[in-house]
């Protein structure tokens, strides 16, 4: 029997985000009453960072595909682009909705239009959203790709800003928490946790990303037999 890796790497990325949400519910430490209006809604972050963190890696697979179509016309480059663009939007999705859940219980607030972060976090998701229905909606070509495509170069820069945005300007979103430096230094129970999300999510995309390629490469293949087909009749 053929092992299908994206199945495979799907479900454990599924279990492991489980397995995730239940630590962090029942067995991760709290944080200190006193840094937090609302101390039990912090533990939506060891959903809410390791999805943010799976988001930037499905940008840069994006950013990637999109460079290989755009100067090698490399189908596999497309592939990576479309898989790219549909675990960009949903990691995003579940990254933005999170904070909302956060933001409504600490800030009163689920979204500041004021913080740099949220917004370009926001752009980005809205432009993986854009990239998804419009390649569903439009035929698919060498001109729609190519126009797909550089919406996905050029929306990269927000990826690095997005990054440093609390470093320059925090208003309202703490800190990174990975690679933020002393800052960002965690419990060894807490970082356990976080770093059980950041790879389960990172498996979980990951078998998604090869499931969506290998989809993406049946429907050129269909197509390439269709128009053999049309061209014979």
């Amino acid at each position: 029997m053929r092992v299908r890796h994206g199945e495979v790497l799907l479900a454990s990325g599924f279990t492991g985000i489980m397995i995730t949400l239940f630590l962090a519910l029942k067995w991760a430490p709290s944080v200190s009453i006193d840094a937090f209006a609302s101390p039990a809604a912090q533990r939506i972050f060891y959903w809410h960072v390791p999805s943010a963190w799976a988001a930037f890696i499905a940008f840069s697979v994006l950013f990637l595909g999109s460079a290989l179509w755009v100067f090698k016309r490399s189908a596999f480059g497309w592939r990576l682009h479309v898989a790219g663009s549909e675990a960009s939007l949903a990691c995003g999705l579940m990254a933005v909705w999170s904070g909302c859940v956060w933001g409504a219980a600490e800030w009163g607030t689920p979204w500041d239009w004021t913080d740099v972060r949220l917004n370009t976090f926001g752009l980005l998701t809205l432009l993986a959203l854009f990239l998804v229905l419009g390649r569903q909606s439009q035929p698919d070509g060498v001109e729609s790709r190519d126009t797909f495509s550089t919406f996905g170069l050029y929306g990269f820069v927000l990826v690095p800003i997005t990054y440093i945005a609390t470093r320059i300007w925090q208003i309202r979103h703490p800190g990174p928490v990975i690679g933020g430096g002393e800052e960002s230094s965690l419990s060894s129970d807490m970082g356990l946790v976080l770093l059980l999300g950041a790879i389960s999510f990172t498996i979980l995309i990951a078998g998604h990303m090869v499931m969506s390629a290998r989809i993406t490469e049946y429907e050129q293949r269909l197509e390439r037999l269709q128009n053999k087909v049309d061209g014979r009749i």
